[in-house]
């Protein structure tokens, strides 16, 4: 339960009280700062508390916004603060400091025009011109906002939601209030609501042909009542269903299965819509969403790969290729943004490096409006990509579609990562110690590799510039070729994948604080699902592609699961899970062994499946504890359009 501390006088014909009951808080007064003090010591500590002022004059939704996110501990607007459970200890502290007088404050103004507070605007007098004030000359902060003060000054981290076009006001005199009231009624806060449901920045297909609807289909579900995760967990079933009808191999499953991927699709934009529009984050909801994308967009392509097979056309091949490449891509973008995402500007001649000529020329073409959209739709987001799979789908075969589906992601691939390699080489950006050890955890080094990097440290450390990268690419390159042409049933490919264990180990021997260490994890998912790939279709063993493909669908799971919880502040998972499952040269090193000691490859499919259950049950059964628990952070999705 929540409660909500009302302070100071009450306010003739106000509606707040009404409108926090709605948001679900149990209202109770306070007439002063010690009142407030004791109300806030008989609240329950689990329990979230807000503190409003009764002067409070504002649109619903900002006091939704202020008060209901349960993303942050502690989130304040003008006259109005709240504290989840683990930052009402702060706000104790941050009210008493304020009952005793110490924080009472009060800001000076310029002059003594009505003030009406606007998200996007500050404060704004009757003749429409900003001041830097938040109250009239004769009157004090309200309590909230000097508790709010009182909490910052103590270092407790306040979220400030931006309001844009919302009020947010607490006016002293009934014509200060008049105005406010009005600056109310010009703007309709469900309006506002509906816009700032949708993803700020998103793909060309999701912003113009989805999103003007689905925001409609979000509203609709959260007046009845239905919560992202049911969303998110029906877009699943939907693409399931696809997938069933993509296998059956008929013109009319291949329709059905595109048009239902789209419905899937239009529901996936939907359950982060209800959830920024409801502002119901979870930290279930943060698992569901990160894992379930690429659970439909896999599925899909082994329900194509099945439906081609019922036709006599062979694609699981092409399956597991368009899943290897999509992965890895998605890797590329995971480790730069990770390598990147708290670095500092390099100095020459103590002069910080501002800017390089590539992000130079991007913000130049971004002046140019539609180029914008051009480069989103080159980089082939879900959006368009689901739509390309969807229309070939319905009028074409599983074969184009995968022969589609791989030029495209390698264009994109091709570029994204090219011009990211440019703008590392030219910053010389400085690597924090966390984003390095983000790196190293993003490798997912195993017992293996950890050994030959305990014996080479020393020497490791002092290896210059990329040549960690282009060891690590080397012995990939290494492990790949041997798989792609030594005889499988000789020692030659066990030799390979050996190597391979030896340069991982080199590569990650030193701190990852190189300007292209961030390509180290992506090549060696790389290199551990191409070679999956390689031995099984060399094989030609009945079930050897389908096993490898749900082998690599494991593995590319556990790898999405370390992503998603290093991107939510969580860390990685335990290097014993990491140890349990090999780590990507140990399971690299045994399906090379699986692969030279089948008989003519006819024990590979076994051995694959064998292994794909093991991993998938150990990374399962931990990500799932992980996630369902209270700890695990509710990722926010802002930003992610792949």
């Amino acid at each position: 339960m929540s409660t909500a501390i009302l302070t100071g006088t009450p306010v003739p014909g106000s509606s707040l009280e009404g409108d926090l009951r709605s948001l679900g808080f149990d209202v109770r007064t306070a007439p002063d700062a010690a009142a407030a003090l004791s109300l806030l010591a008989a609240v329950p500590a689990a329990d979230r508390v807000a503190l409003v002022d009764q002067r409070f004059v504002g649109h619903l939704h900002t006091l939704r916004l202020a008060l209901t996110d349960p993303r942050f501990p502690a989130a304040a607007v003008t006259g109005a603060l709240t504290a989840r459970p683990d930052a009402r200890a702060a706000l104790a502290v941050a009210l008493t400091t304020v009952t005793n007088g110490t924080a009472a404050g009060r800001t000076a103004a310029t002059t003594d025009a009505p003030a009406v507070r606007t998200g996007g605007t500050g404060v704004v007098t009757e003749a429409d011109q900003p001041v830097t004030h938040t109250a009239p000359a004769t009157a004090g902060l309200p309590l909230a906002d000097r508790v709010t003060a009182a909490l910052e000054a103590d270092g407790t981290d306040v979220r400030h939601p931006e309001l844009g076009s919302l009020v947010a006001a607490v006016p002293d005199e009934p014509a200060a209030r008049e105005q406010a009231l009005a600056a109310v009624a010009a703007v309709d806060d469900e309006a506002v609501r509906l816009r700032s449901a949708v993803k700020a920045r998103d793909g060309f297909f999701t912003t113009f042909c989805i999103s003007p609807y689905s925001r409609y289909l979000a509203r609709w579900c959260a007046r009845r009542g239905l919560t992202p995760n049911q969303v998110t967990t029906a877009s699943l079933f939907t693409a399931l269903i696809a997938a069933g009808c993509a296998a059956t191999g008929t013109r009319g499953g291949y329709a059905a299965a595109g048009l239902l991927l789209l419905f899937s699709f239009v529901l996936d934009c939907t359950d982060g819509q209800l959830a920024r529009y409801s502002l119901q984050y979870s930290t279930l909801g943060a698992w569901l969403d990160a894992t379930f994308d690429r659970a439909k967009e896999y599925a899909y392509y082994a329900g194509l790969a099945l439906g081609a097979a019922r036709g006599g056309d062979d694609v699981w091949a092409l399956a597991l290729a368009a899943m290897v490449l999509q992965s890895v891509r998605h890797f590329v973008d995971f480790a730069f943004n990770e390598a990147n995402a708290d670095s500092t500007a390099a100095t020459v001649n103590g002069k910080a490096v501002v800017g390089t000529p590539t992000t130079a020329l991007s913000s130049r073409l971004d002046s140019v409006g539609w180029t914008v959209w051009v480069r989103r739709m080159i980089v082939l987001p879900i959006g368009e990509r689901w739509a390309m799979i969807a229309v070939l789908t319905a009028v074409a075969t599983p074969r184009i579609v995968f022969y589609a589906l791989l030029v495209g992601c390698a264009f994109a691939a091709c570029y994204t990562t090219a011009g990211r390699v440019l703008r590392s080489v030219t910053r010389k950006a400085v690597r924090t110690d966390r984003a390095a050890q983000a790196l190293a955890d993003l490798a997912d080094t195993g017992p293996l590799a950890e050994l030959v990097a305990r014996a080479v440290r020393r020497p490791a450390r002092a290896l210059p510039g990329v040549l960690p990268l282009l060891i690590a690419f080397a012995g990939g390159a290494a492990a790949v070729a041997v798989a792609a042409f030594a005889p499988l049933d000789s020692p030659v490919v066990v030799l390979g994948a050996l190597v391979y264990v030896v340069t991982s180990g080199i590569a990650v021997a030193h701190r990852m604080g190189g300007p292209l260490d961030w390509l180290v994890p992506p090549v060696f998912r790389a290199t551990e699902y191409c070679v999956v790939l390689i031995l099984a279709a060399r094989a030609d063993a009945p079930g050897a592609l389908p096993a490898a493909f749900g082998l690599v669908a494991a593995v590319a799971y556990h790898h999405y699961d370390t992503v998603y919880r290093i991107r939510g502040g969580a860390g990685a998972p335990p290097r014993g899970l990491v140890r349990s499952l090999g780590g990507h040269e140990g399971r690299t090193l045994l399906v090379a062994v699986l692969a030279a000691l089948s008989t003519a490859g006819s024990d590979l499919p076994l051995g694959l499946t064998l292994l794909a259950v093991v991993v998938a049950v150990i990374a399962l059964a931990e990500s799932i504890q992980f996630w369902v628990s209270s700890g695990a952070p509710a990722v926010h999705d802002e930003g992610e359009t792949a």
